[in-house]
């Protein structure tokens, strides 16, 4: 076991976007039988330390490959692309009017007299966006060209605004039940 590993090899999945979270699951429940600290608790305070430290490695590796968002650019920071940070990619004006617009939708959804129904079905298009970005992104990253890795980098801000657009709606539903 070795936490300088990458997390596709530390967790014995091959390094592709499409994964099978299954697999991915089981891997993760089977390595954290093996690492959880309670496990070391007999073992010397270095042991114990090092079981603690796999288990927190365990855990990001899991969270991230987990999330098709993270474990994209995961797979482009192996490459050299950091998508975490505000970037130099331009996006289509379109696109960030259409985000705009979202967002307006939203707002406006959140106080319509059917906002549970208004907010489902913004909810499902996003969805809807998020799957077809990810098919886009799990084209790009198999290519090794430059322009293809430039064209993940752009589905990945895009996956981004969803991902966030996703989040406050759920957010919006679960302050419509309080």
């Amino acid at each position: 076991m070795d936490i300088q590993q990458d997390y596709f090899a530390f967790l014995g999945l091959p390094a592709a976007y499409d994964l099978d979270v299954r697999e991915l699951t089981r891997r993760f429940r089977e390595l954290q039988k093996q690492l959880h600290p309670d496990r070391h608790a007999h073992l010397s305070e270095r042991e114990q330390r090092m079981s603690v430290q796999y288990t927190a490695y365990l855990n990001e590796a899991y969270s991230t490959l987990k999330s098709p968002l993270l474990r994209a650019q995961y797979l482009l920071k192996k490459r050299g692309v950091d998508t975490t940070n505000e970037s130099s990619v331009k996006l289509d004006p379109m696109f960030l009017f259409e985000q705009m617009e979202l967002r307006e939708s939203l707002e406006q959804a959140k106080v319509a007299a059917d906002a549970e129904d208004q907010l489902e079905t913004m909810a499902d298009s996003v969805e809807s966006q998020l799957a077809l970005l990810e098919k886009q992104f799990s084209a790009c990253i198999v290519s090794e060209s430059d322009s293809a890795l430039a064209e993940a980098e752009v589905v990945i801000r895009k996956m981004q605004f969803a991902v966030k657009l996703q989040k406050e709606i759920e957010q919006a539903e679960n302050e419509l039940d309080l």
